[in-house]
């Protein structure tokens, strides 16, 4: 949308909107501006032919859309905030009681897990299959093999 003068009244006359819109959805004044800036920064961009009353279902819909995104960026940003890196894991226990407690798992998995909770468990950790891998293998959906692994690794941890 080349023409400024457009995009200036489409800004007089959605922004209120826009920005309500944004807020509602982010809880923030300042992101809430970045997003409704950045539909109009991609407007003034593009060639953007809107007609009629399809023009604000258009912007609100960019604004949704690009909250969504920011949510989701943020999200994303606070899981990888709490991860550490597996070379910062520190296990201070001796070798011999890690190996122990491995062995403690093995023989619940081998004496107690039933089928096909075994199986899976087997495949996902001594062959790092993946869920869809498992699921092919064993011929079953990717929500059964989640199901039945979850239900494997409650049953360990109540067990040890």
């Amino acid at each position: 949308m080349n023409d400024k003068s457009i995009l200036e009244g489409l800004f007089r006359q959605h922004y209120g909107k826009m920005i309500h819109l944004a807020r509602t959805l982010l809880h923030d004044d300042a992101e809430a501006q970045d997003v409704v800036q950045d539909v109009f920064a991609r407007l003034l961009e593009n060639e953007y032919q809107m007609t009629g009353n399809k023009t604000e279902a258009y912007l609100m819909s960019a604004v949704r859309n690009g909250c969504l995104n920011h949510i989701r960026k943020m999200q994303l940003r606070e899981r990888f905030k709490h991860l550490q890196p597996l070379d910062e894991v520190e296990d201070s226990r001796p070798i011999e009681e890690v190996l122990a407690e491995l062995d403690r798992i093995n023989a619940i998995v081998d004496g107690q897990i039933e089928e096909p909770q075994r199986s899976i468990f087997r495949l996902r950790f001594d062959e790092e299959l993946t869920f869809q891998e498992i699921a092919t293998r064993l011929d079953m959906s990717v929500g059964s093999v989640y199901k039945y692994l979850r239900q494997c690794i409650n049953r360990i941890k109540s067990l040890i």
